[in-house]
């Protein structure tokens, strides 16, 4: 029995390393030069492509600045004409890697209001702009709006800049 047990204990441990954990350094078949590696998370195709799905907002009613303790919080209110949008967000126009809250070269920060539209099978309710606004808030601190020379909100309707 004793003489058993080493070489299925053996056996065990080399067929571990060739199931799921294929790609371990215990499969001898993965030993050798092995596969290249890539040494960023870009996806292939880049990023200049990708954009958010999520439509954009029908119509910006208004948008304000409102004092934080450690800078200032934008708001944004948007109004679509019928009821059910859901998801709102400001989002980077262009999306690229790194900080999305980062203005380009020339010091603006671009971005769009989205939100997701009510399902196509729902009966459309008529929304009312006094009582059915969208609105969405996205805080800034200080340092943060230091490099911000200007933001612009992109809606269906029209492009709003505000400047510091």
């Amino acid at each position: 029995m004793t003489r058993l047990t080493l070489p299925l204990l053996i056996g065990a441990l080399i067929l571990s390393g060739c199931g799921r954990l294929g790609d371990s350094g215990w499969n001898p078949l993965a030993w050798g030069p092995g596969r290249a590696q890539s040494d960023t998370l870009t996806p292939e195709g880049g990023y200049a492509g990708a954009r958010d799905p999520r439509p954009s907002v029908p119509q910006i009613i208004a948008t304000e600045w409102q004092p934080l303790t450690d800078g200032r919080l934008l708001v944004v209110r948007g109004f679509a004409p019928y009821k059910g949008y859901h998801s709102a967000d400001l989002v980077r126009a262009e999306l690229r890697p790194g900080d999305q809250l980062q203005p380009d070269a020339d010091g603006v920060l671009r971005l769009r209001f989205v939100a997701v539209p009510p399902a196509a099978d729902a009966t459309p309710l008529p929304a009312d702009p006094v009582t059915d606004p969208i609105t969405v808030a996205l805080p800034f601190s200080a340092l943060r709006l230091s490099r911000i020379s200007a933001i612009q909100i992109e809606a269906a309707d029209r492009v709003i800049t505000l400047t510091r």
